[in-house]
């Protein structure tokens, strides 16, 4: 990997580990928290950016996503074309061109304007070593600007989201490519007041949908962006091949298609819901309580459940051919329909890096944090955060605990730990008590089949053979060992029988008790036959429906359930 290769990789590892901020100050276009969201997926190719870059730049344009995403994909898509730091003042003024021809109404005060900044101070030094230091200073000004430049901006009190999201990408690329080894502030010194929304301000409700399309334009038609502009709002459009890639906000998403369709062949489509975040967290405090939560997404937490209990998530990725993206950000639906299809999926663990990345941002936004960490026996997450502790971290900030838990036994661990620590000042309770579950808490995963295991290598051939013969389905525990094999059953009759028999035999105080009922492609069966026989059965229990953690999805496959538990504080 070559010394621009490695810039690009750093700059993206230092963007995702600020995308949570970026999500929280989100105002500007709209007040939709999904800035980080989408930079961190439309920038994903960059995370393993190498010599085949300009296939690195055809994947950024095919898939951005958000208004965020597709003006940042403009600009590094021909940023990535410069084969030696001598190109890169050439390219930052063509991705530059680039970026703003492809917005319908540009504005100045968002990554726009950072995009100028960056070409002028280029145009006019060297960039070396020395340089660094005073393109970053630039930069810096230039985002501090936007708080004053956006009126939205001004009233809510923060800088723009996307503006920020590439001073943090850039900071982490000219370090890089130059060798500055300086120490920087911590974003609140260098933004300082600008990170977190006034409480004084309350983004318009709305109702619309962002789209991202790709359009064949009939022949003979010529699509602008000034066309495309009287369709909706905050167009991006990004050529793609002889086809457009289009960015657009609508109310009427079915609508918009049937315009769209009447201008050339719809290739690709997606839309989704925007809405304005009602709950605001502020980045520079605290969660209530002692102490804040991070855990790996490898436990069975959705972004909203996570964030609902102001807990950090750390991504591992789900990989398709040549696409990585994380785990948390991927739609299951989408993942097991890949599976039926006969797809490979595999997962990943983030790079050291952006771990290492990841607890320093946590460190800096929050504080006091406590990691529950994926049992060891399943990842090396905890003796990377451990090393990462023991040489970075001299006021010990972070701890990390060894849950020895994966899926839902993770989850539980992590939502009941965050109660506690959200109403007590008491460190020692909440460390004890998370120690507690470790030993307490229970998960039994009911395997549909062993075929994904097995292409997994997770299996034996012979025993998939004998299981699938025999048409017996597992029923499986993760443990602090590892993997336990708790039983086998026929069918999924059977697998409710054996779940209804454990917590009725294992529950001592129902009442006191939180079960959390995860599902792969079978919501409907969980939710209509599942949770209601253990309402019946536990009416003063607490029961909590999420999907199953696509890191053991992937591995388990379609069809799989679990149910985990343990007692609250």
């Amino acid at each position: 990997m070559n010394t621009l290769d490695e810039g690009f990789v750093e700059g993206y590892v230092c963007l995702s580990a600020w995308a949570d901020l970026l999500d929280r100050i989100n105002v500007f276009p709209v007040a939709d928290s999904d800035t980080g969201v989408n930079l961190r997926i439309s920038l994903g190719p960059l995370r393993t950016c190498g010599p085949d870059r300009m296939e690195t730049a055809s994947q950024l344009v095919r898939g951005a996503i958000g208004n965020s995403g597709n003006i940042a994909a403009a600009f590094l898509s021909e940023l990535l074309g410069a084969e030696s730091v001598g190109d890169l003042p050439e390219k930052a003024a063509q991705g530059r061109n680039r970026a703003w021809r492809a917005v319908a109404v540009p504005q100045g005060g968002t990554m726009l304007s950072v995009f100028d900044s960056l070409a002028e101070i280029l145009a006019r030094s060297s960039i070396s070593i020395t340089s660094c230091a005073a393109i970053l200073a630039n930069l810096r000004e230039t985002v501090l600007a936007t708080t004053q430049t956006l009126p939205d901006l001004r009233l809510a009190g923060v800088v723009d989201a996307g503006a920020l999201g590439m001073f943090i990408f850039f900071e982490g690329f000219f370090r890089v490519i130059t060798g500055y080894t300086e120490k920087s502030p911590s974003l609140f010194a260098l933004f300082p007041g600008r990170l977190a929304i006034s409480a004084d301000f309350h983004p318009p409700s709305m109702e619309a949908y962002c789209v991202d399309a790709i359009i064949q334009p009939a022949t003979g038609s010529i699509l602008t962006k000034e066309t495309l502009a009287l369709l909706g709002d905050s167009v991006v459009v990004l050529p793609e091949q002889s086809r457009l890639k289009i960015h657009i906000h609508t109310a009427d998403p079915a609508a918009l298609r049937v315009n769209l369709a009447s201008l050339g062949e719809v290739l690709r489509w997606s839309d989704e819901p925007m809405s304005s975040s009602s709950e605001r967290s502020v980045s520079r405090l605290e969660a209530p309580g002692c102490v804040h939560l991070m855990t790996d997404a490898a436990g069975s937490l959705t972004r909203d459940l996570a964030r609902q209990h102001h807990i950090t998530l750390l991504d591992s990725y789900i990989i398709n051919n040549d696409m990585a993206r994380p785990e948390s950000l991927c739609a299951p639906e989408t993942i097991y329909a890949l599976m039926r299809q006969g797809h490979k999926l595999t997962t990943a663990q983030a790079s050291l890096a952006e771990r290492h990345r990841m607890y320093q941002s946590i460190c800096e936004q929050f504080g006091r944090t406590l990691y529950l960490a994926v049992g060891s026996a399943y990842t090396g997450n905890y003796s990377a955060a451990v090393a990462w502790q023991q040489e970075y971290d001299p006021d010990n900030l972070l701890e990390v605990i060894d849950t020895g838990a994966a899926s839902g036994r993770l989850a539980v661990m992590a939502l009941l730990v965050s109660r506690l620590a959200s109403r007590t000042e008491n460190m020692e309770e909440v460390r004890t008590y998370a120690h507690h579950l470790v030993e307490s808490c229970q998960e039994y995963i009911f395997i549909d089949t062993l075929r994904y295991l097995l292409v997994g290598g997770r299996v034996s051939r012979t025993s998939s053979f004998f299981c699938d013969l025999l048409q017996l389905k597992p029923v499986i525990s993760p443990t602090k060992e590892g993997v336990r094999k708790m039983g086998m059953v026929r069918n999924q009759a059977a697998q409710l029988d054996f779940a209804l028999e454990k917590v009725l035999t294992e529950i001592k105080k129902p009442a006191d008790t939180v079960l959390l009922l995860q599902y792969s492609d079978n919501e409907p069966w969980i939710t209509g036959v599942v949770k209601p026989q253990l309402q019946e059965l536990l009416p003063a229990a607490e029961i909590v429906l999420a999907p199953l953690s696509l890191t053991a999805g992937v591995h388990m496959g379609p069809g799989t359930w679990s149910l985990a538990f343990a007692e609250a504080a």
